[in-house]
């Protein structure tokens, strides 16, 4: 089986195959940060005028890659919400009519559930499993208890984690993408300059908070007492000490035994290593899909396509895109 998978929910254009063996034939992906660095942030109609430039060829650029011709393509699965709905619209509707064209199965694919299947792409994982969705516009701890099957045990009560860290970046007048540029940053600091805060910790629920945080550390940017990489470093540790918390907190109520975490974020190597201490301390097993795989690409829209035509779980072609679409609504 051979799903061609579509993702164009926020500033990367992109298309992948992939096989029900697990295997990636293709895994396409231009990036819009040209585009929009000037501006600071993704500007949602720049992004919409892009994908609609750049979708076709990408398309094309993937089933070469694949040597998969398009005749054999066994479905057609696209991120359906959430995102920027111009860009969703966008990779909706090319794949309704390629799929309507092909004669094909057409797959609606819940971005959020791209990202917490993707570990089984990579690595197998069987179900059920304890994950941490990290990324610019979530922070949720949920138990994964099948495709479709999402308890969701806690979530930021206002800003995610990659919000946070773009949002400092900003603060320091660092072009985006600024996560990444927080880590490498962060890696000359000193962790412990000064004090953060670490909203709700000690806290008996599984939730998040960032925003107060994020005020905090505003004030020590504005206050110019510290050199930029301690400021990183210190933001990112704390960071770092809620996240390993909460997850320690999740590991107790739940009893699992294997831990995953998925989304842009994860691919902060400071981030995965606290983690990992966690998961070794407790006995569990930490599953990190690779770096290239954790921030949006069609690659893992494809896979959650693939398991869903296992299932049989086709849309019909009057399936609307979606603006919000939260994995418990599934």
């Amino acid at each position: 089986m051979k799903v061609l998978g579509i993702e164009t929910s926020c500033d990367e254009t992109s298309a992948a195959v992939v096989t029900d063996d697990r295997e990636i034939l293709s895994n396409v992906v231009r990036s819009q940060i040209a585009e929009h660095e000037i501006y600071g942030g993704v500007v949602p109609e720049i992004a919409s005028r892009a994908h609609i430039k750049f979708l076709d060829g990408i398309i094309r650029k993937a089933l070469e890659v694949a040597r998969v011709a398009i005749a054999e393509i066994d479905g057609v699965a696209v991120t359906a919400g959430p995102g920027l709905i111009g860009g969703v619209i966008v990779g909706v509707m090319e794949a309704k009519a390629l799929a309507s064209v092909l004669g094909k199965p057409f797959l609606a694919v819940n971005h959020l559930e791209g990202h917490a299947l993707t570990a089984r792409l990579t690595d197998d994982v069987e179900f059920p499993y304890l994950l941490l969705l990290v990324s610019g516009g979530h922070c949720q701890i949920l138990n994964v208890k099948g495709v479709g099957q999402y308890e969701l045990l806690g979530e930021t009560l206002d800003d995610a984690v990659g919000e946070s860290f773009d949002k400092l970046a900003k603060m320091l007048k660092f072009p985006m993408p600024g996560g990444p540029k927080i880590e490498a940053l962060a890696k000359s600091g000193n962790a412990n300059a000064f004090e953060l805060p670490r909203p709700l910790l000690g806290k008996k629920n599984l939730d998040f908070s960032f925003s107060g945080l994020k005020t905090a550390v505003k004030k020590v940017v504005d206050s110019r007492e510290f050199p930029a990489e301690d400021i990183a470093a210190t933001f990112q540790q704390r960071i770092g000490e809620i996240l390993v918390e909460k997850m320690q907190s999740a590991l107790n109520a739940t009893s699992a035994k294997r831990m995953v975490v998925a989304g842009g974020v994860a691919a902060n190597l400071h981030l995965r290593g606290a983690l990992q201490k966690l998961a070794d301390k407790s006995k569990v097993e930490l599953i990190c899909p690779p770096v290239a795989l954790c921030t949006d690409n069609a690659a893992m829209i494809a896979w959650a396509g693939v398991e869903k035509l296992r299932l049989g779980l086709v849309d019909g072609l009057d399936f609307k895109p979606r603006a919000r679409w939260p994995l418990v609504n599934l």
